[in-house]
């Protein structure tokens, strides 16, 4: 998805070449984007006999659901779990936690 997102509009060459050595096998390539097509993470468009793929959703949409799949499977789909799992098995600077802290104070503030 990184390099979709990068990008914009890729043929499968395309992606194998965004990709450092040793390169993934071109099935491994198409079985990938066959499978985020399904979840419709990508689109194409044929061309001739080819497809240009590109991305159906942002990163950030992408990385949302993702986040959402891993606290429901891993974290019995409780936040409150997960951040305390983050937070204490991480190995946060005091400084990044304060940073974290801050987020939340300022999430909780345009709660209200």
């Amino acid at each position: 998805m990184n390099h979709l997102w990068r990008l914009k509009r890729a043929f499968m060459k395309d992606l194998l070449d965004a990709y450092e050595n040793p390169k993934p096998a071109t099935t491994t390539i198409s079985t990938l984007l066959k499978r985020m097509q399904e979840k419709e993470f990508v689109g194409y468009e044929s061309a001739g006999k080819l497809r240009e793929y590109y991305p159906l959703v942002t990163k950030e949409n992408y990385f949302s659901k993702h986040l959402k799949g891993l606290i429901k499977n891993f974290f019995n789909d409780s936040p409150a779990q997960f951040a305390s799992f983050f937070t204490k098995k991480t190995e946060l600077s005091e400084e990044e936690l304060i940073h974290l802290k801050s987020i939340i104070d300022d999430q909780l503030n345009k709660k209200k």
